[in-house]
């Protein structure tokens, strides 16, 4: 599996978890000038929240854990993006959330899957 069907992979069972949670998922690898969101969703009991989730999928742990990979410019790219999408979709939310999934295809045995809320708060 290379790079791009790795990261792929990963944001699809992102969305899945997500979706089994019972999350509304907004939109997926929504893309602007400016760079792409992964996965920006809702979470059941946060009416007027919307929550950013920034997928990291790694075939191994030789570079670190995938969520190592979202650094502070990272998170601040993500801020200005999700700013993009809101206005772009229209959206008003009185809280925005940053979320970091990452997923770990380990040579055997299942994904792992790593979900922590409200990154880089």
């Amino acid at each position: 599996m290379g790079r791009q069907e790795t990261g792929r992979a990963g944001e699809d069972l992102a969305a899945d978890y997500l979706h089994s949670l019972g999350w509304l998922i907004l939109d997926r690898n929504w893309r602007c000038a400016a760079g792409e969101l992964d996965i920006v969703a809702k979470q059941p009991g946060l009416a007027d929240t919307v929550v950013f989730c920034e997928v990291k999928s790694r075939r191994g742990t030789g570079f670190g854990p995938p969520l190592e990979a979202i650094t502070a410019a990272k998170m601040a790219k993500l801020r200005e993006l999700a700013l993009l999408w809101l206005r772009d979709r229209k959206v008003t939310a009185q809280h925005l959330r940053f979320d970091g999934i990452g997923v770990l295809f380990a040579r055997s045995g299942s994904p792992q899957l790593d979900h922590r809320r409200g990154i880089g708060a």
